[in-house]
């Protein structure tokens, strides 16, 4: 039986990484397109529509299912003393604080305040793939 719902919850967390990446991914792209339209143009007001949605119902909500379920599926298989595991939550972390970025961005968008060139957000796009090229690697070779 415990195998069973721990496979449950593997799936949830690997269903979960994959919605947050979708989003850590996306949302830089739409922000170097926003970066392009004026201020309060229909142009801009849909990107503010897109990005805010994307933030709040899958960038999130797949953020802390993706912490809940990582979480669960570290203890249930006794990972902590697993040295690639911390380097795998580092990069979680890394991803963690990113995302609370992009969402202070969607907010600096509303709000038609923005500061950030097409050139950071560019950069920005690249940083969540790193990171997730490192969790994969943690997590299928355990390297050590």
């Amino acid at each position: 039986m415990f195998d069973d719902l721990a496979l449950w919850i593997k799936s949830l967390h690997i269903i979960s990484v994959i919605a947050w990446m979708a989003a850590l991914l996306y949302l830089p792209r739409l922000f170097i397109y926003h970066c392009e339209a004026e201020a309060g143009s229909d142009k801009s007001e849909t990107f503010k529509v897109m990005e805010r949605r994307l933030i709040k119902a899958i960038g999130t909500p797949s953020m802390l299912a993706t912490w809940i379920f990582g979480i669960w599926v570290a203890s249930s298989y006794g990972y902590w003393g697993e040295p690639w595991l911390w380097v795998k939550l580092a990069c979680v972390l890394a991803m963690t604080v990113i995302h609370f970025r992009y969402a202070g961005d969607v907010k600096a968008f509303a709000e038609d305040r923005n500061e950030r060139s097409q050139k950071h957000y560019r950069i920005m796009n690249e940083v969540p793939a790193v990171l997730m090229i490192v969790v994969v690697i943690m997590v299928v070779v355990k390297p050590f």
